[in-house]
């Protein structure tokens, strides 16, 4: 029997307990001495208003997840990712074999995307609430097709704090002027992307393969910009961990604290050693655990036991970057914007992790990240 099937999720109760929401938390005085701290003046910047961090804990933060992609999104996403495989594949490689192909997507079910019905998404959100969400992060921005005006709308029918996005996305989704754009231009882009709009954090950057020269380009403007504005940011490190630390050199090299950093994808970079994440992790930056809450979660495990057995729970962050219909929890009763929360977590609780230590990673660290000083002041 696989370690995933041996745990099914956990009900509202469970997930409640474990946060220590209710009557009970107040007979925990461990959890409110390890509360974490912010600056003066620290707000959590969600779509509808700026929240005190201290505001959101009462519920988990997913610090990377979409709720607003248009229709051809993933399929071009499949499109460039089936094309990089093929450049990669060696030139005397056998022919592949079963299930060395990319996947395929489902045919598209009739009526509305599913990110663009309302109606769907603000039940989702609606029930991930319900299941001990406080706050999720949208990890989209312009160059990926994100509608801002959606996930206002759905921020305000579904009751969930929203924290947008900014930025540029990897080399396959930028602007065709990207290439052209000066280093200078490309911070002006983003410094009046955070000038018009209530945005958060910057995310995800990307890096698609191995890292290219606009995308080193991005991610130098991307760290300028954070310094100009303290937002923070969380990374896409494309083929798993293939630019992990290339990334947090050249934020570092720009004026970047790690401390303000996830690197993200790293539960796929699949090491027994953890041998990258220890060394991001000394760092002081996240390491993003992101794409969880479902049936390869069980090489996740051991790798984020190994971190906490390290000493480094105060550099986890918990994830299941949402893109697919197949996740919804109408679709999928285990599934929905909370898994990581309900499906994730109770395998690492199963494997030895406390209770204390899953609330850190899915109330405090989150809060911690995403908390800043305005260098900007928000538009109206």
């Amino acid at each position: 029997m696989s370690q995933d099937s041996r745990f099914t999720a956990w009900t509202r109760r469970d997930v409640l307990g474990m946060l220590g929401i209710g009557v009970a938390a107040a007979a925990l005085p461990e959890w409110a001495s390890a509360a974490p701290t912010f600056p003066k003046g620290a707000v959590i910047r969600t779509i509808l208003k700026d929240h005190a961090p201290e505001a959101l804990a009462g519920g988990a933060t997913l610090f990377h997840e979409h709720m607003s992609f248009p229709p051809d999104f993933l399929p071009r996403w499949m499109k460039y990712a089936a094309e990089t495989q093929a450049a990669n594949r060696p030139s005397n490689a056998p022919p592949a074999g079963r299930g060395a192909t990319p996947p395929t997507l489902a045919p598209a079910p009739s009526g509305p995307y599913f990110m663009q019905d309302l109606d769907v998404m603000s039940e989702e959100l609606a029930i991930a609430k319900g299941e001990g969400i406080s706050c999720i992060v949208d990890g989209g921005h312009p160059d990926m097709g994100r509608d801002l005006t959606f996930l206002r709308r759905l921020s305000m029918k579904s009751g969930m704090p929203i924290v947008a996005g900014a930025g540029f996305y990897t080399q396959p989704f930028y602007p065709k002027e990207i290439g052209a754009m000066s280093e200078g231009q490309v911070l002006e882009a983003l410094i009046r992307q955070v000038e018009s709009d209530p945005v958060g954090a910057f995310g995800e950057i990307g890096s698609w393969d191995d890292i290219t020269k606009d995308e080193r380009k991005v991610f130098r403007a991307v760290g300028k910009a954070h310094v100009a504005t303290n937002l923070p940011i969380f990374t896409h490190t494309g083929i798993p961990g293939k630019s992990a630390l290339e990334q947090l050199d050249i934020l570092e090299d720009v004026g970047v604290d790690p401390k303000r950093v996830v690197i993200g994808h790293l539960g796929n970079l699949v090491d027994p050693n953890v041998q990258v994440h220890r060394a991001i992790c000394r760092r002081g930056a996240f390491v993003g655990f992101d794409r969880q809450g479902g049936q390869g979660d069980a090489q996740q495990v051991p790798m984020v036991m190994a971190l906490l057995e390290a000493g480094f729970a105060d550099n986890l962050m918990f994830s299941s970057d949402f893109s697919a219909a197949n996740q919804l929890k109408r679709n999928n009763k285990e599934m929905g914007y909370a898994k990581t929360l309900t499906v994730f977590v109770p395998k690492l609780k199963a494997a030895g992790a406390s209770d204390e230590v899953l609330r850190q990673i899915m109330v405090d660290n989150p809060r911690r990240f995403l908390a800043f000083v305005p260098k900007i002041k928000r538009k109206a």
